[in-house]
């Protein structure tokens, strides 16, 4: 792949190489105008420019794969726009980018790059989340939610309102949840899910907290309780004289 040659070409010193490759992939890319593409190649061109355009590539890269259905390569993005950053001594942002690429990777299992992330990560003071394999699916409960509705076909304005919660948090959501998990459908979403589920890992529907209890069945409460009181305390037989 070129772009992962350019990567290689650039972090090695060979410049001219990683040049001569990157005008093949901007010819690519142009002509079939997909986000993947387009997100590759301004990775790799951040990769090339002098830092003071540098940046610009890089959050453009990010931009654009957040869109494209690869969680791979927008991980990749955040790791090497983190590197930059720690090189440019912005240690805050560069946590940032690292944190959000070591999640990424240590959640799609691939364990390589997700080290390369937390070793970078740790540069900057920052320390990656403890993760193991069973607990690498967890979500938080409105991620939970939410995910669970996307996945039986809700869109956002009926998950939104079925959660008390605005269409743009809906959207949200999913967004940073494919990005978790490192899905890039709602068919893989909801085998993640289901697999989480069967591990205890995502608290299981069947689990959740009881409905409140309806109208009726309070106002049937309240009546049992007026017809006990009314009918006055239960009258207790005396017990016999003893023996």
């Amino acid at each position: 792949m070129l772009a992962d040659f350019i990567e290689a070409a650039a972090r090695s010193g060979q410049p001219s190489e990683a040049v001569a490759a990157l005008g093949r992939l901007a010819a690519r890319a142009t002509a079939g105008d997909g986000r993947l593409g387009l997100g590759r190649l301004a990775r790799c061109r951040a990769l090339l420019a002098p830092d003071d355009e540098a940046e610009e590539q890089y959050r453009r890269s990010i931009e654009v794969l957040g869109g494209a259905n690869s969680p791979t390569d927008l991980a990749r993005s955040h790791l090497v726009y983190g590197e930059w950053l720690r090189r440019q001594r912005r240690r805050r942002e560069a946590r940032d980018q690292l944190g959000a690429a070591s999640d990424a990777f240590a959640g799609m299992g691939a364990e390589g790059f997700a080290e390369r992330a937390r070793t970078e990560l740790e540069a900057t003071g920052g320390h990656a989340r403890a993760r193991r394999p069973e607990t690498s699916l967890a979500l938080t409960a409105q991620e939970t939610q939410v995910a669970r509705l996307v996945v039986e076909g809700d869109t956002n304005r009926e998950a939104a309102a079925k959660l008390f919660i605005s269409p743009a948090t809906v959207e949200y959501h999913p967004r940073h949840t494919h990005q978790e998990l490192g899905v890039s459908s709602r068919t893989q979403l909801a085998r993640k899910i289901s697999q989480a589920e069967r591990n205890a890992v995502l608290p299981s529907p069947s689990l959740a907290a009881p409905a409140p209890a309806s109208r009726r069945q309070c106002l049937h409460r309240q009546q049992m309780l007026v017809s006990r009181r009314s009918s006055g305390p239960t009258q207790r037989t005396p017990p016999g004289p003893q023996q």
